[in-house]
């Protein structure tokens, strides 16, 4: 009998007393919202990497070096392949959302780096 009384204290005071626990958020946005130095970290990252670019770096190089794009473009102009890869550098907007304009184009033609930055951008556009 005693145990039962003892259990049964043990219930009521669990019950009677403030509850306590865990509890995870999740913003209105998802999960794929990232913390601010998430960005930042992201952003110092890809223009620490920028630094070790080369002109005629491969395709495959650019990729084990910067990893993956945030967008990346292809077409064809004059029979050359032209793809841009945008990589995340700077914020414009604190909204959340990564845009281009808040990254470094990286410029490939026939699958080799001949330039990164706007005016390399510009540049490609323009052929």
């Amino acid at each position: 009998m005693n145990k039962k009384v003892t259990l049964a204290a043990i219930i009521a005071v669990t019950l009677a007393g403030p509850l306590t626990g865990c509890v995870i958020a999740v913003g209105d946005k998802g999960w794929d919202v990232q913390s601010s130095s998430d960005w930042e970290k992201t952003q110092d990252q890809n223009r620490r990497k920028l630094e070790q670019m080369e002109v005629g770096m491969a395709l495959s190089e650019v990729r084990t070096l910067m990893g993956t794009a945030d967008f990346n473009e292809l077409y064809v102009r004059d029979d050359k392949q032209i793809q841009v890869l945008y990589y995340r550098t700077h914020r414009t907007r604190s909204d959340s959302k990564t845009t281009k304009d808040e990254c470094t184009p990286i410029v490939l033609t026939d699958g080799q780096v001949t330039g990164w930055g706007e005016s390399a951008f510009q540049r490609a556009v323009q052929l």
